[in-house]
């Protein structure tokens, strides 16, 4: 799912917003440059996931039989192979 720039900057300033209030988190730079940061791990996140996807879809269609997606057989598919893909990367 491709997330638009502006909820990812939303989202970002949701995030720093969370850890401004946490009395355990001090900021050693100002808040728009937390921020950004923020907004720039989110975005590599969010590109690391789609390539995940792209590759889980590309396993599930390679599949000698045309498995339809949105059926049962999909869903299943597809899970054990994002969970594969998450096991290689670590996660």
């Amino acid at each position: 799912m491709r997330v638009s720039r502006d909820k990812i900057n939303q989202l970002s300033h949701v995030v720093t917003a969370a850890l401004a209030e946490r009395p355990e988190v001090r900021f050693h730079q100002d808040r728009n440059t937390v921020r950004l940061e923020v907004r720039k791990l989110l975005e590599q996140l969010f590109a690391q996931e789609a390539k995940m996807d792209e590759a889980v879809r590309l396993k599930i269609s390679s599949q000698k039989k045309n498995i339809l997606e949105g059926s049962d057989e999909w869903d299943i598919l597809y899970r054990k192979y994002y969970q594969d893909e998450l096991k290689r990367l670590g996660v």
